[in-house]
Parts: structure tokens; sequence; C-alpha cells
């Protein structure tokens, strides 16, 4: 189902999260969210931070916004990508010392990872995990009623949440990832009928476990895959799957990107309508892999890199949109970020000014094939404080 993207030839639209602001001192700190906006001091600031976060994205002239991921405490490398929901469901208790999250990469102590995995004390599963107060509606009725844009919602895949989960209830741990997917379905059913446009899907696990060692079997993606198809079963709307090669604390697990090239086949095989790829930080090496295979799907292509904090010429990503267009159509391609902006990776200006590059881009390839340009007041030269020629 297309609902944001319907019609539209190359829209625009971040990830999901923004740098937090320095004045937004307030927690969750595991409370439900709309518990905590019993708190005068929490509701405004989150408040606040909402409104900044439509603001800037309406004056880069972005075609589909992001709440920024305000619900998501300030933590160490993102930490409350995970706990946000784990905090959040039954059957799950206690903390344990160490994590699956160096499964995934090579990294010893003295690498940035390494620390950032020691901030992590996943809970442990003792119990049948059900739903618990997530509260995704109200989260998106809140960006919602502040912009006539439509706010896509985005959480994290139940096939990543065993990386921070011990299994001690599950005699598989497919079966643990099956229940969590319907925990999950149940909150993302309901998110959709209150009318989300869009929601999305981050992280199913396809290409990173094709990296580890011994790489993933056909069986372990196809059972990845089930549990994915699990969790958007009867989601009545948009649905994007988004995969990048990670982001905790503004890093990713590898300094070259490994290919999509194994994984594809499998995430094309997602129930999803809209399947993002990093493109920025390889320069687009992987898009000639999409002439290969047939899909109804729409490609989101990253053509901004979220682990460098100089920010892209325009041009450059115009070039990089021209090069997916010659393997994916207007109609079927999506100009995005690589991954999110995360909370204490980069400074507010830094995100604002790559959403600034990444439709400046997009527009000179729009104007190139006659589409209608969107408004960039950021860029607008009547409002510069000094007078352009």
């Amino acid at each position: 189902m297309f609902n944001a993207t319907k019609d539209k030839k190359l829209p625009t639209a971040m990830v999901g999260s923004f740098p937090k602001p320095t004045w937004f001192t307030e927690s969750l700190r595991g409370r439900p969210f709309k518990v905590a906006m019993g708190d005068s001091l929490y509701r405004e600031q989150y408040i606040d931070a909402v409104a900044c976060y439509m603001n800037e994205q309406e004056q880069a002239g972005l075609d589909i916004f992001t709440d920024g991921d305000t619900r998501f405490d300030l933590e160490v490398g993102g930490r409350s990508w995970f706990f946000y929901t784990i905090e959040r469901l039954n059957g799950v208790s206690g903390f344990r010392d160490s994590s699956h999250f160096l499964d995934y990469a090579d990294i010893k102590p003295g690498h940035i990872l390494y620390e950032v995995q020691e901030a992590y004390h996943p809970p442990a599963v003792t119990d049948k995990v059900t739903r618990g107060p997530l509260h995704f509606s109200a989260l998106w009725k809140t960006a919602q009623k502040m912009t006539s844009k439509p706010v896509k919602f985005g959480s994290i895949s139940a096939t990543c949440l065993p990386m921070m989960l011990w299994n001690e209830y599950y005699k598989t741990d497919h079966a643990l990832v099956m229940d969590l997917a319907a925990a999950l379905n149940e909150e993302l059913r309901e998110l959709a009928d209150a009318g989300c446009p869009v929601i999305q899907i981050e992280e199913p696990p396809h290409h990173f476990a094709c990296c580890t060692t011994p790489p993933a079997t056909d069986k372990e993606l196809e059972s990845y895959t089930q549990a994915f198809n699990r969790e958007v079963e009867g989601v009545n709307t948009e649905v994007w799957a988004h995969t990048c090669w990670g982001n905790p604390n503004q890093q990713s697990f590898y300094w070259e990107r490994p290919s999509y090239e194994r994984s594809l086949p499998h995430l094309l095989q997602l129930n999803a309508d809209i399947l993002t790829l990093e493109g920025a930080s390889n320069q687009g090496r992987d898009l000639p892999l999409l002439k290969h295979y047939k899909t109804d799907k729409k490609i989101a292509i990253g053509v901004i890199n979220h682990t460098v904090t100089t920010v892209e010429p325009p041009q450059m990503i115009a070039d990089l949109i021209r090069r997916a267009l010659e393997y994916v159509p207007p109609e079927r391609l999506i100009i995005t970020a690589d991954c999110g902006f995360g909370r204490e990776g980069l400074s507010r200006r830094i995100a604002f000014y790559k959403c600034i590059a990444l439709v400046q881009g997009t527009n000179m390839v729009r104007r190139e094939l006659g589409l209608p340009e969107a408004e960039i007041r950021a860029a607008d030269p009547r409002f510069a404080f000094r007078p352009v020629e």
C-alpha cells in the first residue's frame, strides 16, 4: 500500500533520528510515554523538540517528515533504539553483563564500539513476551498534528531485539523472535489504524547476518523473513524496511561497507512496500545489483552519509541520484539518508544542512526530468542576512 509516496516521483525523507537539542535534559527513564507526558517539564521539552524537528524539515523542503525519534533518551551509542521497546515489553526482566552486540564484527577494547557495548546491559527473557505500554500511536499523533506533511514512524525490527536480550525462557531463539514479532504486530496494527501514513521497520538483519562468521544459512535468512512478515501482518499502511550498516555513536560496523549482494534477494521478499539501502557510504556501488531483480517495491537510496560530519555537496547528491535512475525509474525511487543522525554523534546544525543539501541535489535532478521542485526556504536568498546578488 502506498500512502505518502503514492503518485510521487523522487520524494525526499530522512530516516528517523535527529540530534538531541542541548536544552532537552529530561528523559523517559523507562516510563510509559503517556505517563511521562504528565510531567510538566518532560512534556514541555518533548513537544518543543518535536516542533523544532518539524520546523527544520519544513525549512529544508523534505516531503515526508519524521518525529526525530524524540522518544529516545540521550544514552550511550543510541542505546534507546533497542531499549525503548525492550523496557516496555512484558516477559523481560533484570540485566546481564554482556550482549550479543559484538557478534556482528571483530571489535576489541580500544575501539569506540567496544565501549558502546560495555554501556549496554541487556535483560533476560524470563517469561512469554507480550505487548506492553509502547504507545506508538500517541507518539505519532503528537508529531502529525504539527504538520500537514506525512509523518513517518520508525521502530526497531523484532528480529534485531535478541541482540540485546538473553533468552532464558524459549526453547529456540526463533520462537522468541516470533513472539516478539507478534507483540510488535499488535502495536503496529493499532498505529496504522490510527492513520499513520508510513511505518518504518528498522534493520531486518539479513545483510548483517551474511557477514558473520560463519555467515547465516539460507534457512536462517528465510526465518528472518518469516519473522518480519509476521511483524507487519495486517498492518494496513505504507511499510518501509530500513537497512544500513550501523549507527551507534555515529559509527558504522564496517569501514569498508560490505555488499548487499547475497542478502538483497531475501530483503526483496519482505512484505514491505519500500526497501531502503545505503548508497552514500559506498558511492552507489551496489546499485547495479538492482538490475538483476524484478520487483514492485519502491527503492529508497541513501545519498547522505550519517557517519561523516562534512555536508555533502548537492552536485554529488545529484550524481548519485542519476546513477540510481539507471536502475530504478523515478516513480519508484525515494531519496533519503543512509541512516538516522543519532542523538549524540552529529550537531543539529550539521544534520539540518545535510537535509537541505539532500533536497537541493534532488531538485537538480527534478529540474532535468521536468518535475516540480521543492521549496527550500532555508536556502532562499531573500531571507539571508546579507543580500545575495
